[in-house]
């Protein structure tokens, strides 16, 4: 079957800059579960799934590329109930995050919130209206 026999997606690699500032951030902010941790490179579990980090460069022998300074490499949405996503905007900004976009219920169906790791990533926590 080829490539018709993908049926799911197991775990995302965000290329890191500063991983220790990463994995401090996906451990201890986002309080995910470190699954693996192999200091160049760790697995984040996230429900049934994995966020994995490694740093941007050089890897098995080929290079990433640089990513333009201030932009996002990737968007990661996060999927809660609906009251959660206030619950998780308040618990951020405790934790010193800096928020892009609070809170809001959107004309396309979701309510949600939008914010920064440190390497500029954009991550959303949404619920379904």
């Amino acid at each position: 079957m080829g490539i018709d026999a993908i049926t799911q997606l197991d775990y995302v690699i965000l290329l890191c800059h500063d991983i220790r500032a990463m994995r401090e951030f996906y451990l201890n902010t986002m309080r995910f579960p470190l699954d693996e941790d192999h200091g160049d490179w760790m697995k984040f579990r996230v429900g049934s799934r994995f966020l994995t980090l490694r740093p941007r460069g050089q890897w098995h022998g080929w290079h990433d590329g640089e990513s333009p300074q201030g932009s996002a490499s990737v968007q990661l949405a996060f999927c809660v109930d609906y009251d959660e996503v206030d619950t998780c905007h308040e618990e951020l900004t405790a934790r010193g995050v800096d928020i892009i976009d609070p809170p809001r219920d959107q004309e396309f169906g979701h309510r949600t919130l939008f914010f920064r790791d440190p390497d500029g990533n954009v991550l959303e926590i949404y619920a379904e209206l």
